[in-house]
């Protein structure tokens, strides 16, 4: 039996045509988003990093981990994420268009895809391929980035708050409220910290959870770096520290997915789905 589930298979293929299609609209269609300038450049921004590096590395990992390939399985489930959490920021925060219900169904796949990814896979089979793995980088690595862009949004808001104000983020993109700030803070990087927690406990769950989320991590830093760029190019400005502060996480992140990943023995495990998988199928 393969690793992937086939509804899995069939909702990541639908996630790979409808990403294709969603991106390629948002970038080669002129005027087509409706929202202001500011946020339309970020989107663009991340477009471009979506449609060069997420998608073609999803459409690999899939096939890697259909075939039987834990390290495949475990960045298809990280780039999964980074889809998820990029379309549920589109269907919320970006003005109606054309491809709102692609969005809708682009978050609904995704979500779907990586609970079910999640819940197939056996940690336990994951965290002993990866018994000489040290995890005190990635423990660092994802309490640190943690930490510091929860300071970088809260810099925002706590200000705001106590002025009666907006933060500019909001202010300059014109929405009613960053949903960055929200996917971030109520979800994103809680789960950084709970998986650094459990990695240094050697839980097994947090090999899973630091395996999807360092991909992730390191996907999204390089779309920001992307958004900046985009900004550059249409001369807005752009603040330098959070330039240094995710082209940073973004280097380090791309060190430590190769790291991580090269750390999954090839040696098969007893299984490595929930469901019984022949011996040798997984390399």
């Amino acid at each position: 039996m393969n690793s992937v589930s086939r509804p899995s298979l069939v909702a990541s293929v639908l996630t790979l045509v409808l990403t294709v299609v969603a991106t390629a609209v948002g970038l080669f269609v002129p005027d087509f988003y409706r929202d202001a300038p500011a946020l339309v450049t970020q989107v663009y921004g991340q477009d471009a990093l979506t449609l060069a590096v997420a998608v073609p590395v999803l459409a690999g990992s899939l096939y890697a981990a259909v075939r039987g390939s834990l390290r495949g399985y475990v960045v298809w489930l990280g780039v999964t994420g980074y889809l998820l959490y990029t379309y549920a920021s589109y269907a919320f925060m970006t003005a109606f268009n054309e491809l709102y219900l692609v969005y809708v169904a682009l978050f609904a796949l995704t979500l779907v895809t990586l609970v079910g990814g999640i819940l197939r896979l056996d940690a336990t089979a994951l965290r002993d391929r990866m018994r000489a793995h040290s995890v005190r980088s990635d423990v660092v690595f994802q309490v640190t980035v943690a930490v510091v862009v929860a300071a970088l949004w809260l810099a925002e808001i706590i200000p705001a708050t106590l002025a009666g104000t907006v933060p500019a983020s909001i202010r300059d993109t014109g929405v009613p409220v960053n949903v960055i700030h929200t996917l971030d803070l109520a979800v994103f990087l809680p789960a950084l910290l709970l998986s650094a927690y459990w990695l240094w406990q050697r839980d097994a769950r947090g090999y899973v959870l630091t395996g999807v989320l360092l991909v992730k991590a390191t996907t999204l830093g390089l779309a920001v770096l992307s958004m900046i760029g985009f900004m550059v190019l249409d001369g807005q400005a752009v603040v330098l520290p959070q330039v240094l502060v995710f082209g940073a996480f973004s280097l380090v992140g791309l060190v430590l997915v190769g790291r991580f990943v090269s750390a999954i023995e090839s040696t098969p495990a007893t299984t490595t789905t929930r469901s019984t998988t022949p011996a040798g199928e997984i390399r």
